[in-house]
C-alpha cells in the first residue's frame, strides 16, 4: 500500500507509476524453489520427485556463489506462468492423489510378487524333501510293498 499526504499527489503519481512498472517487470523473474514450494504447498520431496516425472517443468538452472561456502549452489528455477497454471488447476492435489494410487498398486504388486516367491520355496522344499525320502527308500529292501500298503498316506 502506498500512502503520501493529500497535497503530494505529483509525487504519489510519480512513485505510483515507479511501482506499476516495477510490478510488471517481476513476472518475467524466474521463481526459486523455496517460493515454489511455499506457493504451491509442497514439501522439497514432492517438488523434486514432480520434477523428474515431468510434472513440474524447469524453466533452467541458475548457479550461485554464497558467502562462506567453498562450491557453487546449483538448482532449478520455475516460470511464473507455470507455477500460476499448476496452481490455478490445483494439479499437487491430483499429483498426491496419483501417487498414492500408484503407491498402493506397487505394494499389491509386491506383496502378490512375494506370495508367489513363497509358493516357490514351499514347492521347492517338498521336492527336496521327497527326493531325499526316496533316497531312504532305495536304501531299504522292502520298501516297496510296504509303501504299496498305503500306511504312510
Amino acid at each position: 500500500m502506498l500512502r503520501m499526504p493529500a497535497e503530494d499527489r505529483d509525487q504519489f503519481a510519480l512513485h505510483s507509476a515507479t511501482v506499476t512498472r516495477l510490478l510488471e517487470g517481476i513476472a518475467a523473474y524466474p521463481v526459486l524453489p523455496s517460493e515454489v514450494e511455499d506457493i504451491l504447498g509442497i514439501t522439497s520431496r514432492e517438488r523434486h520427485k514432480w520434477m523428474k516425472a515431468g510434472r513440474l517443468q524447469s524453466a533452467g538452472t541458475r548457479t550461485v556463489k554464497m558467502r562462506g561456502r567453498a562450491k557453487a549452489v546449483t538448482f532449478h528455477v520455475f516460470t511464473p506462468q507455470h507455477i500460476e497454471d499448476v496452481l490455478d488447476r490445483d494439479l499437487p492435489a491430483v499429483w498426491r492423489e496419483e501417487d498414492a494410487a500408484a503407491i498402493s498398486e506397487n505394494r499389491r504388486r509386491a506383496a502378490a510378487k512375494a506370495q508367489l516367491a513363497r509358493g516357490r520355496q514351499k514347492a521347492a522344499k517338498s521336492d527336496e524333501a521327497t527326493s531325499e525320502d526316496d533316497d531312504l527308500s532305495a536304501e531299504l529292501d522292502g520298501w516297496e510293498s510296504f509303501a504299496a500298503t498305503g500306511l504312510l498316506r
